[in-house]
């Protein structure tokens, strides 16, 4: 069978009453986004489906209709609910057939792992009427691809492991080839801190209308991510067209960039501290030991993070450093937290986050100290209270880098 006009979309379709029930997460879609990312097929929708027959039927139907190329993952298995082949064969309108190469596959796995291949097995080896049999080297679910007129269905198991293996080694392979992708969509992602989606909207605005690269924000707690996304036929293009729109990004947002794609800011800044020769210690109270948390984990190989002090208030953390806090405010108490915090664990720097709650919200006060050279202030907060520790953290972090950038901490 040929295929008139090479679909150049996509989309997922992922299967498994649990992911309706929030037992699991569907993790596979997204690495399956990343691999049609890197040849250059646009994904147009992913979707969650439970354990039925007729629905997957009909999702799988309208997706040939809209995207031509549609990918399920799961319902493969030997069990009764595992009803994808049935849905699929319904969706392109062919019978089930049983596939002798398939059954004994199966058997010889089950004999490699000294185990009796049961008859409901037998299940995983029937596929719709002249689909292409994949077999399955590290499962017991083969998959299969269905050609249509406009496109296929391709059906991997929901296993992860399975689903990534066979993905790499035969279903990218087979995409390339059989509809002749050529091309390439990359991404670079911009982390940026301290400034709000809508402040950074107001900067890049103009950029964000462009239909390739195309440029899109995703807001985290006091952070935002700025995203770069080329279609090109080469990487090489690629790369050069998303430098061409990062250039002025960077020009435009200045020091709230602290980072490009998986870096995170207090990795960058143990990195900054790494390089200077100086420590750290931090102390915070209301964060529920945020900070020291994430300067923990991202102090791989690095001894620039010495310790951080937790406490469940501010008065509580002033206590434990000896400090006397009365009549100050939270900022100026932040500051002396920040230096004693450094003083007690002879850190070269001292990084303090005070939250308070009062009648009308909270109070955040982030202190910063090095030697003599000290700073406070004193913020406000209108979120969630639950996003409040992890926004407080990134605020903090970020102050404590943006002051070693501008050079007011270097001897």
């Amino acid at each position: 069978m040929t295929v008139a006009i090479p679909p150049l979309r996509a989309e997922l379709i992922a299967i498994g009453t649990e992911l309706l029930l929030g037992e699991i997460v569907d993790t596979n879609s997204a690495f399956i986004a990343r691999a049609l990312r890197g040849i250059g097929l646009d994904l147009l929708y992913i979707s969650q489906i439970g354990d039925n027959e007729e629905r997957i039927a009909e999702v799988i139907a309208r997706g040939l209709e809209r995207s031509g190329i549609v990918i399920t993952t799961g319902g493969l298995g030997p069990t009764v609910d595992d009803v994808s082949r049935e849905a699929v064969a319904r969706a392109t309108q062919r019978p089930l057939e049983l596939v002798p190469d398939l059954v004994a596959q199966i058997e010889a796995r089950f004999a490699k792992w000294g185990r009796r291949m049961t008859e409901n097995n037998r299940r995983q080896a029937m596929i719709p009427n002249g689909a292409i049999p994949i077999s399955n080297p590290v499962g017991t679910a083969p998959s299969f691809i269905v050609e249509t007129e406009s496109g296929a269905v391709i059906s991997v198991p929901g296993v992860p492991k399975e689903m990534e293996y066979l993905l790499e080694r035969e279903i990218i392979p087979y995409l390339r080839r059989r509809f002749e992708l050529t091309g390439v969509i990359k991404a670079r992602v911009l982390r940026t801190a301290g400034l709000g989606e809508s402040m950074i909207d107001e900067k890049i605005g103009e950029y964000e209308k462009l239909p390739n690269p195309t440029v899109g924000l995703a807001a985290h707690p006091a952070a935002v991510d700025v995203r770069i996304t080329a279609k090109a036929a080469s990487e090489e293009e690629a790369d050069r067209m998303i430098a061409e729109v990062e250039a002025p990004l960077r020009e435009r947002l200045g020091e709230a960039i602290f980072g490009a794609d998986g870096e995170t800011v207090e990795g960058v800044l143990l990195r900054l501290l790494t390089e200077r020769a100086q420590t750290l210690a931090s102390a915070e109270a209301g964060t529920d030991g945020t900070i020291a948390a994430r300067l923990s984990a991202a102090a791989d190989r690095t001894t620039a993070f010495l310790a951080g002090v937790v406490a469940p208030t501010p008065e509580a953390l002033a206590a434990q450093l000896s400090l006397d806090g009365a009549g100050m405010g939270l900022g100026t108490l932040a500051e002396q937290v920040a230096g004693r915090a450094a003083e007690a664990h002879h850190a070269d720097l001292g990084l303090a986050c005070l939250i308070r709650r009062v009648k009308d919200g909270v109070q955040i006060g982030i202190g910063l100290a090095r030697g003599e050279a000290r700073k406070g202030d004193e913020l406000g907060f209108g979120g969630h209270f639950l996003l409040l520790p992890q926004w407080a953290a990134t605020i903090a972090i970020d102050r404590m880098r943006r002051w070693i950038i501008s050079g007011k901490m270097l001897a």
